[in-house]
């Protein structure tokens, strides 16, 4: 079989999205055949103890398993990948409020089997139009970590709405209304889990901080939740209608924009109108790097993960880890190694391409790559 098959995954990567160390070993071991000419060598051991699921005709994997089912049942009802990750999008912002929100952001990759195109489709948050250079620093210039991490100066332009609506429309073969119904069924009656229950009990002296908050997300009476319980998320499902009704345009220019505008504002955020009316989800050159026969598409800036992936990659392909066997002393130490340099890079090259000049090419080349790896310390292990 040849390796390209192995290429050909839809990945759908929400909320900040960047490409995870298990991303990285998930690609190399699926090449690890690949670069060492071993194209017919299995990927899977069927004599091992674990094995992961596997289907046929799709699947869907999510970090709620509502949402998944959300997913599972669009695909059942005709839908079609792009269709099931929109579906799961809009459930997560309902079974998963502390991950999954209309209030983020994140990057969406597709690959169409029937073209061979790949696209990439960014809608991450973006800074305020007023934000400036100084705004998470204290008066003594050092970073203030409340304002950074906990106050509304943090919050960026939503995407994920935009985002969502965008690959929907250039994609999606079930109508908007089927696609986001499951979730504003969801958000009028949601049957607790023992998951969300212990989140939202634990968190609740912390969102207290907000009168809206304890409103949607808990009791009238201020007791803990408790799995019998169902949580009603009223709002969140009027929002999500409005966006069916409306095409999104309730969210970023109509009356959910001014709600979220009012409250930013109201706690000395810098967020405008005008911010959330020119928001646009972008759709970018996906980055692609060739491995033996099989041909690698990651996302590009401002998504970091996508440059580095295929830099990790470079790298780790001359040394012999095939050999040493996956987990092994040897690996865990060149991988190790290769990610030291490539976050190192990482931080001195890589923003917002809109703002800042990235010299792509280089670190994604096999020149840069062989570069690095001569100073690496390949006997420390």
């Amino acid at each position: 079989m040849s390796s390209k098959k192995y290429i050909e995954i839809v990945i759908f990567l929400k909320r900040l999205s960047v490409v995870s160390i298990t991303s990285f070993s998930l690609v190399f071991l699926l090449l690890a055949s690949s670069v060492t000419g071993q194209e017919n060598k299995a990927l899977l051991n069927f004599d091992a103890r674990n094995l992961p699921v596997i289907a046929t005709n799709g699947m869907v994997s999510t970090q709620e398993a509502r949402a998944t089912q959300v997913g599972v049942d669009i695909l059942n009802k005709g839908g079609n990948a792009v269709d099931a990750a929109v579906a799961v999008g809009f459930a997560l912002a309902v079974t998963l409020p502390r991950a999954g929100n209309l209030g983020g952001g994140g990057f969406m990759m597709i690959y169409n089997r029937k073209s061979g195109d790949v696209s990439a489709l960014d809608y991450r948050e973006k800074a305020p139009k007023a934000a400036y250079r100084d705004m998470f620093l204290d008066a003594s210039l050092d970073v203030d970590n409340q304002k950074a991490r906990f106050s509304v100066l943090s919050a960026g332009v939503p995407g994920t709405v935009a985002g969502l609506l965008a690959a929907h429309k250039k994609y999606g073969s079930l109508s908007l209304e089927e696609v986001i119904s499951p979730a504003i069924n969801l958000a009028k009656s949601l049957p607790m889990t023992f998951a969300l229950m212990e989140s939202l009990n634990r968190k609740k002296k912390f969102m207290s901080r907000s009168k809206e908050t304890l409103k949607n997300y808990y009791k009238a009476d201020a007791s803990d939740w408790q799995i019998k319980d169902k949580i009603k998320q009223t709002n969140l499902a009027k929002v999500l209608t409005q966006i069916v009704h409306t095409n999104g345009r309730s969210f970023y220019q109509g009356k959910t924009a001014k709600q979220i505008v009012d409250f930013i504002q109201s706690e000395h955020g810098l967020m405008t109108l005008d911010d959330l009316a020119s928001y646009r989800a972008i759709w970018r050159k996906p980055l692609s790097a060739k491995f033996g026969d099989s041909e690698i598409f990651s996302m590009p800036p401002p998504s970091s993960g996508g440059i580095h992936l295929v830099q990790l990659l470079n790298i780790v392909q001359n040394f012999p880890i095939s050999k040493s066997g996956p987990n092994t002393a040897y690996e865990t130490h060149m991988m190790a190694e290769a990610m030291k340099f490539a976050y190192a890079d990482r931080s001195k090259y890589l923003g917002d391409p809109d703002f800042v000049s990235i010299p792509v090419e280089k670190l994604i080349s096999t020149d840069y790559a062989k570069k690095l790896q001569h100073i690496f310390r390949t006997k420390k292990y």
